[in-house]
């Protein structure tokens, strides 16, 4: 089995309905949006266990951190802002308007650039829109209007590039960080509802998991398709595991993480969660893969197995 079971920490329950959504690492913390509590909660990845929680943050939705930036980001849909908020003094947050219910982040370490996804509403027309912002001052430089509905977002260090997942129409939006004030390119997804999203910059590919239970592997600069992998059900959060050419991908209903070969491009195990276990957060330096559920207030905690 490519992930064994560790261990679980107990989470704050939650307060209504929502769950869990994004995770990422920064460091020696994992950070996850409690969707229900808005707030975020933080995991301490060497002990595996809860350190606090940062309140006030309104249907916290999306989690990014950088490591060379020494910050954290979050997308809170139900008050149309990101916050940015300094390693270390979690609560001392500064927040950005952006557009309507802000979902994917990315973020250009070199450029100090955020880009926020935002959603909009379903039965509206137009609000699909990324907002770039310059986090230095902080202020918003662009707002961008998309296609589609967005999923989650990405960027390319190597291509100084963000790609957006939507929705609907399957496609990913390409901005490029030297000219951040438009879609530059819209990549074909030939598979329904684009949702999680990944990037390999060695080898110049993105894994885009989508809802028809497939996983996508497209190149970067091209956007042909490379290969496609069926998997166990609609996906959500996907890692990519550079090391061992791995991709972790949460599956809500059954509720599993399947673990797929990139080289090979085949399921080669699943480590069963929790259905409604639809997010996952990823700790490279410790090899750890955390599984968040919703029904039991608790992240599951795997290693990836030698």
């Amino acid at each position: 089995m490519p992930l064994k079971l560790v261990g679980a920490i107990d989470l704050p329950r939650s307060l209504s309905s929502g769950g869990f959504d994004h995770a990422a690492v920064c460091g020696e913390r994992l950070y996850v949006a409690h969707t229900a509590n808005d707030s975020v909660e933080v995991i301490d990845c060497a002990l595996d266990r809860h350190l606090f929680s940062v309140p006030g943050l309104k249907g916290v939705a999306g989690v990014l951190a950088s490591a060379e930036a020494q910050l954290i980001f979050t997308a809170n849909r139900d008050e149309d802002s990101v916050a940015i908020l300094p390693l270390g003094d979690e609560r001392a947050s500064r927040k950005v308007e952006v557009g309507r219910c802000p979902n994917g982040l990315a973020y250009a370490t070199s450029r100090h650039l955020l880009l926020a996804a935002n959603v909009g509403e379903d039965k509206q027309p137009g609000g699909k829109t990324a907002t770039l912002i310059d986090v230095r001052e902080p202020r918003v430089i662009a707002n961008i209007d998309l296609p589609g509905r967005t999923r989650w977002a990405v960027f390319s260090e190597r291509l100084q590039k963000f790609f957006i997942n939507i929705a609907d129409p399957s496609c990913i939006a390409v901005v490029d960080a030297e000219a951040p004030t438009r879609v530059s390119n819209v990549i074909n997804v030939p598979a329904a509802g684009p949702h999680g999203l990944d990037v390999d910059d060695a080898r110049l590919r993105i894994f885009c998991a989508c809802d028809a239970a497939k996983l996508m592997c497209l190149d970067a600069l091209s956007g042909a398709l490379i290969a496609e992998v069926q998997l166990s059900g609609p996906p959500d959060t996907i890692f990519f595991n550079a090391e061992r050419s791995h991709l972790y991908v949460a599956i809500g209903d059954p509720g599993v993480v399947d673990i797929v070969d990139t080289d090979k491009f085949r399921l080669i195990g699943t480590a069963i969660t929790e259905k409604g276990a639809h997010t996952i957060g990823y700790d490279p330096k410790h090899g750890k893969v955390y599984a968040f559920l919703p029904a039991s207030s608790r992240a599951m905690v795997f290693v990836a197995d030698h």
